[in-house]
């Protein structure tokens, strides 16, 4: 009897720590889908996971409760019991009470810290929200019995948190590092695909990026110059494959808008002459410096799926298209005349990279793994040429190069003042110190 009243004292604390780990390790957001599909005990653990003072108070009381019956009534009649068994043996019927009350502690010790603490809070951690459900209720009933001394546990506790200065506060929000280690054990155990994860990570890097690291610049725009033959610009239309095209007169400096591609195939089919001057559009107009995000925002407010980039001077700096951005997020796709375009950076058989001057620097960085590089939240540079260009401190010769870090870089070839090819090769680190 007195045996089985001590196993019902140990299982009993196991509930207690079971409902603590289970609430206390709840994810909120499952306890509210779960109560929003109609599960009261769900609601009610929510309610105790957001005001989590009273319901440990209540547990500490309970815990505390049966740590002292379980050691007075173990004391008190286990180790008696067993003191007369010990009695009988000579050698130790001296000391058959202390060796009696060791041996019950010790057994009772070690029952409760497996059976009333560790395994359940193990089974807690395993599946937190539906166990949190079930017993939010007896230990709701229980904490409104033990109210009175929770109450005054609770103002102690707060009259020692004041006396020692230190301030409750709120739950720390969720943050993107969190996000992206709980998308990686995600991916890690199967939750996710590989390319859910690599696509949630574009998007926080979208929000980090700006109208100029995702823009054609400026000199490789394709254009209509108003200043050219009709047959001229026929061919680059032809060519180039493209949906719209920027218009200018004589240069870009001379910006007049934008044409497209199917207005001129809509007057071609009603039997007009090509006119590229009354296909004009006006369009939107960007400065370089707009997140990425409010220019995708702006597009979807008028519908219009391109701008041009302007320079704090009013300057034409490049063109971007709804096309960039979602290539930001999802990865290239390539059109059909594309296929002939050379990749950017192209791995040789040495071991080497040679790499376009007008890659763009977050690209080159994702290709290389690298996290900053010098100077650039100053200099601003959105290439690999400007890279180059600021590490160096002027307009480099083709067969200049540099070693920063674990690489070289070599200017292969210059487009007159343009950093247009880069030879990039790993050092030695012994080199790497020398340089």
């Amino acid at each position: 009897m007195e045996i089985a009243i001590i196993l019902v004292l140990i299982v009993a604390n196991g509930i207690f720590a079971l409902t603590e780990m289970a609430v206390v390790s709840s994810r909120k957001t499952r306890l509210e889908q779960r109560a929003e599909e109609g599960d009261a005990g769900s609601k009610l653990a929510l309610e105790l996971a957001e005001e989590p003072t009273p319901l440990l108070s209540t547990i500490q009381v309970g815990i505390t409760l049966i740590g002292i019956l379980t050691g007075t009534f173990g004391g008190a009649t286990l180790s008696k019991v067993l003191s007369e068994e010990l009695k009988v043996i000579p050698a130790i019927a001296a000391h058959s009470e202390a060796i009696s009350l060791a041996i019950v502690v010790t057994a009772i010790t070690y029952l409760t810290l497996i059976f009333g603490e560790l395994v359940p809070k193990r089974i807690a951690l395993n599946n937190p929200e539906p166990i949190a459900a079930t017993l939010a209720g007896p230990m709701h009933t229980f904490s409104k019995i033990s109210a009175p001394v929770v109450h005054f546990l609770s103002s102690s506790t707060d009259m020692v948190m004041r006396f020692l200065g230190i301030k409750q506060t709120a739950e720390a929000p969720v943050t993107e590092d969190e996000i992206r280690i709980l998308l990686e054990q995600g991916t890690e155990a199967g939750a996710f695909e590989k390319a859910e994860q690599d696509m949630v990570d574009k998007v926080f890097r979208l929000s980090d990026l700006r109208a100029y690291s995702l823009m054609t610049p400026r000199t490789r725009m394709v254009w209509i110059d108003l200043e050219d033959s009709l047959e001229n610009n026929q061919q680059i239309i032809y060519e180039s494959g493209h949906s719209r095209f920027p218009v200018a007169i004589g240069s870009l400096d001379n910006f007049q808008g934008i044409i497209y591609t199917k207005d001129l195939l809509s007057r071609c089919l009603e039997g007009e002459p090509l006119d590229f001057e009354n296909s004009i559009k006006s369009p939107l107009y960007i400065p370089k410096s707009m997140k990425a995000f409010k220019v995708l925002e702006l597009f979807k407010q008028t519908g219009v799926h391109e701008a041009v980039v302007l320079d704090e001077f009013g300057g034409v700096v490049g063109f971007i298209t709804l096309h960039d951005i979602m290539e930001e997020i999802i990865g290239d796709m390539p059109s059909v005349d594309d296929e002939d375009e050379e990749p950017q950076i192209i791995e040789r058989q040495d071991g080497t990279w040679l790499a376009d001057g007008l890659i763009s620097i977050e690209d080159f960085k994702d290709k290389f793994d690298i996290e900053e590089l010098p100077e650039e939240d100053r200099d601003h540079f959105n290439t690999l040429g400007g890279f180059v260009v600021s590490y160096l401190g002027h307009i480099p010769t083709a067969s200049e190069s540099f070693v920063w870090d674990e690489f070289r870089f070599e200017v292969v070839d210059m487009d007159r003042v343009r950093v247009d090819k880069v030879l990039i090769s790993r050092v030695p680190p012994a080199e790497e110190q020398s340089a």
